[in-house]
């Protein structure tokens, strides 16, 4: 955990920034959770918080479904074009989460940047 600046996490997983980043990854954010890790831009992540917000109004689980925990019948578009990914209601709720309390936390911390810097 020393190599990295933590932004948000939740029990499903984590975003942050590398401390030593290459020019070509300068500014992006790593989110990670499940087996699958994205190095994102803060304009991806909003685009990412987009899809999640379309997944959860366009899909919904049958609530008589036994499975409807554990079932990863909804498909949730990513930033990246060529890939999606099956996800549970419980894992999109998830995911909605981390994504938001990322972007949430960028956002504060330009405030906090630009307030500081005027004085």
């Amino acid at each position: 955990m020393n190599d990295i600046n933590a932004i948000y996490y939740n029990d499903f997983g984590i975003a942050f920034q590398w401390k030593k980043e290459s020019l070509k990854h300068q500014k992006k954010i790593q989110v990670v959770f499940r087996d699958t890790g994205f190095l994102l831009t803060k304009k991806e992540l909003v685009r990412f918080s987009k899809h999640i917000q379309c997944t959860m109004s366009e899909n919904y689980i049958c609530d008589c479904c036994a499975q409807k925990e554990s079932c990863r019948a909804l498909l949730l578009e990513t930033p990246v074009q060529q890939v999606s990914l099956a996800v549970s209601k419980k894992e999109l709720t998830a995911i909605k989460d981390l994504i938001e309390g990322t972007i949430f936390q960028l956002n504060l911390g330009n405030f906090l940047d630009e307030i500081c810097n005027e004085y």
